[in-house]
């Protein structure tokens, strides 16, 4: 049983799923940078102004010390929620009093493609593991399975291979257990 319910981390729900969300409008990609711990409440404060943003969350499970198991959701990049917003949108954002600052992006598409495959990842249902920077190797694409069609790099663990997927703007991803036979080479 969840701590608490689920949080609404994508609005509006099928936003990122539009080639065209802001053309021809003001719109722009933010990333905002939260103060501590403070990325439900800024995602709560946005749904209630109808500012469009993406904040990936994952389950995480542990163990009271009663011996239940509890589910909790947190952000699979603590401190950064992504937003897609008018300068008014931005600018009553920044009333939330939850923004340390905002990052402007520049290659909006790039970001949206990183954005919408993290979210496939995450709805496969796999374990993710944070991955906190970007090591060099193999770039793949996942040719089978719920995964099929995203791109990442191979890393190596102790424990085997891996599939990073990342967020090239923040410079960190998430991996997912890998096995050769799932991918190909590409590049």
């Amino acid at each position: 049983m969840p701590i608490l319910p689920r949080e609404t981390d994508v609005f509006p729900h099928d936003f990122l799923e539009f080639e065209d969300f802001f053309l021809g409008t003001e719109r722009q990609w933010w990333v905002l940078y939260t103060l501590s711990r403070r990325e439900k409440d800024l995602m709560r404060r946005l749904v209630s102004m109808e500012v469009p943003f993406y904040c990936p969350l994952i389950a995480r499970k542990n163990r009271s010390p009663s011996g239940r198991v509890r589910t909790s959701y947190l952000p699979l990049f603590p401190g950064y929620v992504f937003c897609c917003a008018t300068p008014e949108q931005r600018q009553q954002a920044l009333t939330t009093n939850c923004i340390s600052r905002t990052l402007p992006v520049v290659d909006h598409e790039t970001l949206v493609q990183d954005l919408r495959q993290i979210r496939r990842l995450i709805e496969s249902d796999t374990p993710l593991s944070p991955e906190s920077r970007i090591q060099p190797g193999a770039l793949v694409r996942v040719k089978n399975g719920p995964m099929t069609g995203i791109e990442g790099v191979v890393l190596k663990r102790h424990n085997g291979d891996r599939l990073l997927v990342s967020i090239r703007f923040l410079q960190q991803g998430a991996s997912v257990a890998l096995e050769d036979y799932q991918v190909e080479e590409i590049g």
